[in-house]
Protein backbone atom coordinates (compact mmCIF):
# COMPACT_ATOMS: atom_id res chain seq x y z
CA UNK A 1 0.00 0.00 0.00
CA UNK A 2 2.84 2.58 0.82
CA UNK A 3 4.52 1.76 -2.68
CA UNK A 4 1.14 2.69 -4.16
CA UNK A 5 0.04 6.00 -1.58
CA UNK A 6 3.75 7.72 -2.05
CA UNK A 7 3.94 8.63 -5.61
CA UNK A 8 0.19 10.14 -5.35
CA UNK A 9 1.35 12.22 -2.14
CA UNK A 10 4.54 13.62 -3.70
CA UNK A 11 2.76 14.63 -6.81
CA UNK A 12 -0.33 16.33 -4.50
CA UNK A 13 -1.04 19.43 -2.55
CA UNK A 14 -1.34 19.51 1.46
CA UNK A 15 -5.54 19.00 0.73
CA UNK A 16 -5.11 16.13 -1.80
CA UNK A 17 -2.79 14.87 0.60
CA UNK A 18 -5.11 14.68 3.35
CA UNK A 19 -7.61 13.49 1.14
CA UNK A 20 -5.63 10.66 0.47
CA UNK A 21 -4.74 9.91 3.86
CA UNK A 22 -8.77 9.41 4.57
CA UNK A 23 -9.39 7.32 1.01
CA UNK A 24 -6.62 5.06 2.18
CA UNK A 25 -7.62 4.45 5.95
CA UNK A 26 -10.78 5.52 6.32
CA UNK A 27 -11.85 5.88 9.70
CA UNK A 28 -8.70 4.80 10.94
CA UNK A 29 -6.28 8.20 10.49
CA UNK A 30 -5.58 10.67 13.03
CA UNK A 31 -3.37 14.13 13.16
CA UNK A 32 -2.10 15.08 16.21
CA UNK A 33 -1.91 18.64 16.63
CA UNK A 34 0.55 20.91 19.13
CA UNK A 35 -1.31 24.11 17.94
CA UNK A 36 1.76 25.94 16.18
CA UNK A 37 1.01 27.28 12.53
CA UNK A 38 1.86 24.26 10.64
CA UNK A 39 -0.92 22.15 12.48
CA UNK A 40 -3.24 24.90 12.75
CA UNK A 41 -3.16 24.85 9.12
CA UNK A 42 -4.00 20.78 9.41
CA UNK A 43 -6.34 21.54 11.23
CA UNK A 44 -8.37 24.03 8.99
CA UNK A 45 -7.89 22.01 6.05
CA UNK A 46 -9.05 18.99 8.05
CA UNK A 47 -12.48 20.59 9.80
CA UNK A 48 -13.24 22.97 6.97
CA UNK A 49 -13.24 20.03 4.28
CA UNK A 50 -14.80 17.75 6.80
CA UNK A 51 -12.27 15.06 6.20
CA UNK A 52 -12.88 12.03 8.53
CA UNK A 53 -9.40 12.20 10.52
CA UNK A 54 -9.37 12.34 14.14
CA UNK A 55 -7.48 15.44 15.56
CA UNK A 56 -5.84 14.79 18.86
CA UNK A 57 -3.26 16.77 20.71
CA UNK A 58 -1.21 15.68 23.82
CA UNK A 59 -1.53 18.13 27.23
CA UNK A 60 1.85 17.51 28.83
CA UNK A 61 0.30 19.82 32.01
CA UNK A 62 3.10 22.49 31.12
CA UNK A 63 2.16 24.14 28.21
CA UNK A 64 1.79 28.00 27.93
CA UNK A 65 -1.24 29.81 28.09
CA UNK A 66 -1.43 30.80 24.91
CA UNK A 67 -1.35 27.47 23.12
CA UNK A 68 -4.35 26.47 25.87
CA UNK A 69 -6.01 30.41 23.94
CA UNK A 70 -5.01 29.42 20.71
CA UNK A 71 -6.78 25.62 21.28
CA UNK A 72 -10.28 27.01 22.87
CA UNK A 73 -9.63 29.58 19.61
CA UNK A 74 -9.90 26.56 17.17
CA UNK A 75 -12.54 25.11 19.15
CA UNK A 76 -14.71 28.21 18.60
CA UNK A 77 -13.89 28.75 15.01
CA UNK A 78 -14.61 25.30 13.60
CA UNK A 79 -16.82 24.09 16.25
CA UNK A 80 -15.08 20.44 16.15
CA UNK A 81 -13.92 18.24 18.71
CA UNK A 82 -10.28 17.61 20.19
CA UNK A 83 -9.18 14.56 21.37
CA UNK A 84 -6.84 15.34 24.50
CA UNK A 85 -4.57 12.34 25.96
CA UNK A 86 -2.98 12.93 29.83
CA UNK A 87 0.01 11.91 31.12
CA UNK A 88 -0.30 9.13 33.54
CA UNK A 89 -1.06 10.27 36.85
CA UNK A 90 1.12 7.94 38.67
CA UNK A 91 3.98 8.48 36.19
CA UNK A 92 4.32 12.22 37.14
CA UNK A 93 3.53 12.03 40.53
CA UNK A 94 6.34 9.78 40.74
CA UNK A 95 9.00 11.91 38.61
CA UNK A 96 7.94 15.05 40.92
CA UNK A 97 8.86 12.74 44.03
CA UNK A 98 12.08 11.51 42.96
CA UNK A 99 13.67 14.60 41.04
CA UNK A 100 11.17 17.70 41.35
CA UNK A 101 9.55 19.55 39.08
CA UNK A 102 12.89 20.55 36.95
CA UNK A 103 14.79 17.51 36.35
CA UNK A 104 14.97 17.76 33.01
CA UNK A 105 17.68 21.02 32.97
CA UNK A 106 20.12 18.23 34.26
CA UNK A 107 20.91 16.12 31.87
CA UNK A 108 19.37 15.10 28.71
CA UNK A 109 18.65 11.65 29.70
CA UNK A 110 16.11 13.37 32.97
CA UNK A 111 15.00 15.23 29.72
CA UNK A 112 13.87 12.49 27.65
CA UNK A 113 12.54 10.81 30.74
CA UNK A 114 10.13 13.64 31.11
CA UNK A 115 9.25 13.85 27.49
CA UNK A 116 8.45 10.22 27.29
CA UNK A 117 6.42 10.63 30.23
CA UNK A 118 4.28 13.66 29.35
CA UNK A 119 4.55 13.13 25.44
CA UNK A 120 5.91 9.62 24.22
CA UNK A 121 3.37 7.64 26.40
CA UNK A 122 0.31 9.60 25.66
CA UNK A 123 1.03 9.72 22.03
CA UNK A 124 1.34 5.60 22.11
CA UNK A 125 -2.12 5.49 23.21
CA UNK A 126 -3.19 7.88 21.14
CA UNK A 127 -1.80 5.70 18.53
CA UNK A 128 -2.89 2.46 19.72
CA UNK A 129 -5.00 0.64 17.12
CA UNK A 130 -4.69 3.38 14.32
CA UNK A 131 -3.47 3.20 10.36
CA UNK A 132 -2.23 5.89 9.58
CA UNK A 133 -1.07 9.84 11.57
CA UNK A 134 -0.78 12.87 10.29
CA UNK A 135 2.18 15.62 11.21
CA UNK A 136 2.74 18.84 10.83
CA UNK A 137 6.08 17.85 9.73
CA UNK A 138 8.29 20.42 7.18
CA UNK A 139 11.36 19.48 5.70
CA UNK A 140 12.27 22.87 6.29
CA UNK A 141 11.91 22.77 10.49
CA UNK A 142 15.40 21.05 10.85
CA UNK A 143 18.46 18.78 8.81
CA UNK A 144 17.27 15.80 10.80
CA UNK A 145 13.91 16.25 9.17
CA UNK A 146 15.22 16.98 5.59
CA UNK A 147 16.27 13.45 5.70
CA UNK A 148 12.67 12.11 5.89
CA UNK A 149 10.21 11.74 3.01
CA UNK A 150 6.37 12.77 2.78
CA UNK A 151 5.34 9.71 3.50
CA UNK A 152 7.05 6.64 5.83
CA UNK A 153 6.49 4.20 7.52
CA UNK A 154 6.64 4.06 11.36
CA UNK A 155 8.26 0.79 12.74
CA UNK A 156 7.76 2.03 16.08
CA UNK A 157 3.90 2.18 16.22
CA UNK A 158 3.32 -0.18 13.21
CA UNK A 159 1.18 2.48 11.27
CA UNK A 160 1.74 4.75 8.04
CA UNK A 161 3.51 8.36 8.55
CA UNK A 162 1.87 11.32 6.36
CA UNK A 163 3.48 15.36 6.57
CA UNK A 164 0.96 16.95 4.36
CA UNK A 165 3.13 20.38 4.42
CA UNK A 166 6.73 18.54 4.18
CA UNK A 167 7.61 20.68 1.12
CA UNK A 168 5.94 23.92 2.48
CA UNK A 169 8.03 26.79 3.57
CA UNK A 170 8.10 28.93 6.72
CA UNK A 171 6.63 31.55 4.29
CA UNK A 172 3.91 29.60 2.71
CA UNK A 173 2.93 28.71 5.59
CA UNK A 174 2.50 32.20 7.10
CA UNK A 175 0.64 33.54 4.04
CA UNK A 176 -1.88 30.58 4.21
CA UNK A 177 -2.73 31.35 8.22
CA UNK A 178 -3.41 35.41 6.86
CA UNK A 179 -5.43 34.24 3.97
CA UNK A 180 -7.86 31.71 5.49
CA UNK A 181 -7.67 33.72 8.55
CA UNK A 182 -6.53 30.69 10.74
CA UNK A 183 -5.95 31.09 14.41
CA UNK A 184 -2.12 31.44 14.92
CA UNK A 185 -0.81 31.06 18.44
CA UNK A 186 0.05 34.56 19.60
CA UNK A 187 3.79 33.18 20.90
CA UNK A 188 4.78 33.08 17.06
CA UNK A 189 4.54 36.87 16.86
CA UNK A 190 7.11 36.97 20.31
CA UNK A 191 10.29 35.06 18.15
CA UNK A 192 8.52 31.22 19.34
CA UNK A 193 8.45 29.54 15.83
CA UNK A 194 8.63 25.83 17.48
CA UNK A 195 6.49 25.68 20.63
CA UNK A 196 6.48 23.30 23.11
CA UNK A 197 6.24 22.95 26.93
CA UNK A 198 6.98 26.15 28.31
CA UNK A 199 9.91 24.88 30.33
CA UNK A 200 11.86 23.71 27.71
CA UNK A 201 10.93 26.80 24.82
CA UNK A 202 12.05 30.28 24.17
CA UNK A 203 12.01 32.68 21.65
CA UNK A 204 14.41 32.54 18.57
CA UNK A 205 17.46 35.42 18.44
CA UNK A 206 17.87 37.17 15.18
CA UNK A 207 19.92 34.09 12.67
CA UNK A 208 19.32 31.80 15.45
CA UNK A 209 18.04 28.71 13.69
CA UNK A 210 14.73 26.74 13.65
CA UNK A 211 15.50 24.17 16.69
CA UNK A 212 17.25 26.83 18.76
CA UNK A 213 14.70 27.72 21.01
CA UNK A 214 13.71 23.74 21.71
CA UNK A 215 15.96 22.70 24.69
CA UNK A 216 18.27 25.57 23.95
CA UNK A 217 20.61 24.01 27.18
CA UNK A 218 21.02 20.99 24.73
CA UNK A 219 23.66 19.95 21.99
CA UNK A 220 21.47 20.53 18.79
CA UNK A 221 22.09 16.42 17.55
CA UNK A 222 19.81 15.69 20.83
CA UNK A 223 16.94 18.32 19.53
CA UNK A 224 14.06 16.01 19.39
CA UNK A 225 11.76 14.73 22.31
CA UNK A 226 11.32 10.98 21.15
CA UNK A 227 7.78 11.62 19.43
CA UNK A 228 9.88 11.80 15.85
CA UNK A 229 12.52 9.74 15.72
CA UNK A 230 15.12 10.74 13.06
CA UNK A 231 18.99 10.95 12.30
CA UNK A 232 21.48 12.79 14.03
CA UNK A 233 23.18 15.96 12.38
CA UNK A 234 25.42 18.42 13.88
CA UNK A 235 25.07 21.31 11.43
CA UNK A 236 22.97 24.64 11.71
CA UNK A 237 19.40 24.44 10.41
CA UNK A 238 17.79 26.65 9.21
CA UNK A 239 17.13 30.44 9.97
CA UNK A 240 13.39 31.53 9.59
CA UNK A 241 11.32 35.04 11.23
CA UNK A 242 9.37 35.47 13.62
CA UNK A 243 5.25 35.87 12.33
CA UNK A 244 4.37 39.53 11.74
CA UNK A 245 2.43 40.95 14.36
CA UNK A 246 -1.38 41.90 12.64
Amino acid sequence: MLDDLRPRLIQASALERLRLVAEYFPEQAVFSTSFGLEDQILSHLIFTHELPIQVFTLDTGRNFQETYATWNKTLLKYGQPIAVYYPQRESVEQLMLAKGPNSFYESVDNRKECCFIRKVEPLNRALAGKAAWVTGIRAEQSQNRQTMDPVEWDAAHNLVKVHPLFDWTWDQAVAFTKEHNVPVNTLHQQGFVSIGCAPCTRAIRPGEDFRAGRWWWEDLSAKECGLHVTAHHNGPDPVVEPVPAG
